[in-house]
């Protein structure tokens, strides 16, 4: 019994470890992505701009 007990909060302290490192993983990669687009559609707009001058 105290062996499974002991088990069992392991598990759970390690999942939310990962849980929280993951989230916060996710939201970064969100947040990079945002701002990787948003440079990507800068730089196509000052290709065209060149290219139309």
């Amino acid at each position: 019994m105290k062996k499974s007990l002991t088990f069992i909060m392991l598990l759970f302290a390690v999942l939310m470890v990962s849980g929280c490192e993951t989230w916060r993983g996710a939201k970064q990669d969100a947040s990079d992505g945002a701002q990787w687009s948003k440079d990507k559609v800068n730089d196509g707009a000052k290709y065209i701009e060149k290219k139309t001058e």
